[in-house]
């Protein structure tokens, strides 16, 4: 009968030894010792896997809003960090943006990656979210009578300017029938401030067969209140379509909460 080799007692390491080694060997549960990071009631598997798979079920069960934002943040981050606890980051993305969702979602590319955590797959998935959003509401304006339709037009205009940082300028094109033909932004500013060209915007109507207009832009300070340049600015751009037979139905200016209609206001 063979007998067993005798093992050198430096091979016995304890707790503390793994811990030296850098051996993840860390965790004792009675006689069973587990590795780092394995959870003892679920085995090998990560406690967020039920959390995921829980978060999911509510999701698709009571729709998006039995859900707080950061949840619904978190069903996002799933697609790009798949074995990461993301609540965290979740929160974390919020407060940075004042724990406003459509804020977070409309941030620039560069503004997101300076969050900790945040890299450029998290920050592209949010920018397609975003773009995702604003397709949809824009289906349900485009090629129709916005005139008929104002609610909506003005939810999609909402949807994707009233959280931007920056000043746009959009202007929304109609035929002879009201049906929105085309729907183009013209130019980006600054915060207080975007350059608008009447003779451009007179020659792209001519170029697409437009009849009428709709100005749309956003203030970022959230405050819709024209200023008298704004004021000006479309006084100018009435004048030179109205030259030429094309009519500027509205300008709407798009706040935080609230926006201005000319139109409504008698300033058009």
């Amino acid at each position: 009968m063979l007998g067993l080799p005798s093992l050198d007692k430096s091979f016995l390491m304890s707790d503390n030894s793994f811990r030296e080694a850098g051996i993840p060997f860390l965790k004792s549960f009675g006689k069973k010792r587990y590795w780092k990071n394995e959870s003892k009631s679920s085995g090998s598997e990560p406690h967020y896997h039920h959390h995921r798979q829980r978060l999911r079920e509510k999701f698709l069960r009571s729709g998006s809003s039995a859900l707080a934002d950061y949840e619904l943040l978190e069903l996002i981050l799933f697609r790009t960090i798949p074995r990461r606890d993301v609540k965290p980051l979740a929160k974390r993305i919020l407060e940075t943006f004042e724990n406003d969702f459509n804020k977070a979602l409309s941030a620039p590319f560069s503004e997101l990656i300076k969050i900790q955590g945040v890299g450029d797959a998290v920050a592209g998935e949010l920018k397609i979210v975003e773009a995702a959003a604003h397709k949809l509401a824009q289906a349900k304006v485009m090629h129709k009578d916005v005139i008929a339709s104002w609610d909506a037009l003005m939810d999609y205009c909402k949807t994707a300017m009233a959280h931007r940082q920056t000043e746009q300028f959009r202007i929304l094109f109609l035929d002879r029938k009201n049906t929105l033909i085309a729907d183009e932004e013209q130019q980006k500013g600054t915060v207080d401030h975007v350059p608008v060209y009447p003779r451009e915007v007179v020659k792209r109507a001519l170029e697409i067969n437009a009849s009428a207009l709709i100005l749309v832009h956003n203030h970022p300070s959230g405050d819709p209140t024209p200023s008298q340049s704004d004021i000006d600015m479309t006084a100018r751009i009435a004048e030179a379509a109205n030259s030429i037979g094309i009519e500027v139905h509205d300008h709407v200016i798009i706040g935080k909460e609230h926006d201005f209609s000319f139109k409504a206001a008698e300033l058009l």
